[in-house]
């Protein structure tokens, strides 16, 4: 399986994370990749840089005023004077009724849900290559590939239309299904980040052209909270076109397995042309997020029930933070794919 990659994802080395009232250093570190490749090399997949798109493929899913506030929101940050190393907001505006602010603080505040998605002078540079490497890798699949992995840092399946939260700024998951809409009447994203793809879901909402499909841990206790609800179904011309499966704290491999194929009953009955997996491999029972417990083998298990599906596939790199075992998980999940395909 083909692997696209870009080092340019190392401009975006954000310090600041708030977790219950304490500062700590984020765990969406640029050490993340370096770990992910290594579980690349280990199950022997070839890297391919990814092709220059430009906005296109970003303006397909994000909003103008959105993708402009992150190209200038740096040099705006900086020109205030007397600004910190990073762009936090400390305003989070209700939108109801409210006015598009114009000053930088105040725009910062209206495109953050939270304070887990800290602006940097390379954020932009780096959040723009991994729309690139995931647009690359649906073309490939587009062009004749069977599957491809996009390797995408900072990840982007928590960032809606025109806001940034959870790590991400730009949806790469998105971005790589509206791309395979090229070819594809309907397309399928399935999510197995250990939290719901809410700004997936947000983009996809109201289009029945796109099912969005998420298996996470149930928000009743984990991130996002107040999206990931089974009752959430779509609205309008995108009724029943989303699917959330939340799962109890600890799921093992067993009953995770289980919700692949309730999720495998709809992606069948929604007939797409071609696959998005979000990849996320914070499921695991080793990740410092400690969400739910599936082991390597469950992620081998997993591959292989997705390739089961017999559908083109894109894997967009999630979550999955720093541990031990993640390289080890990533070659897990693409090898079951690729035995079982």
């Amino acid at each position: 399986m083909k692997a696209v990659y870009t080092e340019l994802h190392r401009s975006h080395d954000p310090q600041f994370f708030l977790v219950r009232g304490l500062v700590k250093r984020t765990t969406e570190q640029p050490e993340r990749a370096d770990r992910l490749l290594a579980g690349l090399k280990a199950g022997k997949h070839s890297l391919v840089e990814p092709t220059v798109f430009g906005q296109g493929p970003r303006a397909r899913v994000h909003s103008p005023e959105y993708l402009r506030f992150l190209e200038e929101a740096w040099d705006a940050w900086i020109a205030l004077g007397d600004a910190g190393p990073e762009m936090i907001a400390n305003v989070h505006p209700v939108r109801n009724a409210g006015t598009y602010p114009t000053h930088i603080v105040g725009r910062l505040g209206w495109h953050t849900i939270d304070t887990s998605c800290p602006i940097g002078p390379g954020t932009w540079a780096a959040a723009c290559a991994a729309t690139d490497v995931a647009a690359t890798a649906a073309q490939l699949v587009m062009d004749g590939e069977d599957a491809t992995y996009a390797l995408c840092r900072p990840p982007g399946h928590h960032a809606y239309r025109d806001l940034a939260s959870g790590f991400c700024f730009l949806n790469n998951s998105a971005v790589a299904a509206a791309q395979l809409k090229l070819k594809h009447e309907r397309v399928a994203v399935l999510d197995v980040d250990v939290h719901h793809g809410n700004g997936t879901q947000g983009i996809f909402y109201e289009r029945p052209d796109v099912l969005t499909v998420s298996i996470h841990a149930d928000p009743v206790f984990f991130n996002p909270f107040v999206w990931g609800y089974a009752h959430e179904r779509g609205a309008g011309p995108g009724l029943g076109a989303n699917l959330n499966i939340p799962l109890p704290k600890g799921t093992g491999d067993d009953d995770y397995i289980e919700a692949i194929g309730e999720a495998e009953k709809t992606i069948r009955a929604f007939a797409p042309g071609a696959l998005v997996v979000a990849l996320g491999l914070d499921a695991s029972e080793h990740d410092p997020l400690a969400g739910l417990a599936v082991t390597t083998n469950g992620f081998r298990r997993i591959g292989a029930a997705i390739a089961r599906l017999g559908l083109p596939t894109v894997f967009v790199q999630e979550g999955g933070y720093l541990s031990e075992i993640l390289g080890a998980n990533l070659t897990a999940v693409l090898g079951g794919f690729e035995e079982a395909r």
